[in-house]
């Protein structure tokens, strides 16, 4: 398949996601993004325009001993990270955005480890 068309997919996957998901400030939208090596994971208000919270897999500090990709793995240990960041933040309870990624592999995995943390879907 054609890069520009894959990409032109992806993008029509996302904004029918978008449709149905906004987020607020008691309820912020928890947007995920997977690119080829790294994960990143965001808490934004969409009323203001603010990111609240963030956690990615090419932060400091993480504690894994090896280095984190975009894996099955490293998506459980960043949803934990990004669930004590929502925490610090004040945010339990937040909207699901994955994107343009299908809800399986590593995209259940991150949002099993967010609500194990204590985040509420």
């Amino acid at each position: 398949m054609n890069i520009r068309k894959k990409h032109q997919l992806a993008t029509i996957r996302r904004a029918r996601v978008r449709r149905r998901v906004a987020g607020t400030a008691e309820r912020p939208r928890m947007a995920v993004k997977f690119t080829g090596t790294h994960i990143y994971v965001q808490f934004v208000d969409d009323q203001r325009g603010v990111t609240l919270a963030a956690a990615s897999t090419r932060q400091k500090g993480l504690p894994a001993a090896p280095p984190l990709k975009a894996n099955v793995a490293s998506a459980r240990v960043l949803g934990g990270v990004a669930a004590e960041a929502a925490k610090a933040a004040g945010i339990t309870q937040v909207v699901f955005d994955r994107g343009a990624a299908a809800y399986h592999g590593k995209v259940a995995a991150l949002a099993e480890a967010a609500r194990a943390g204590g985040l509420k879907f």
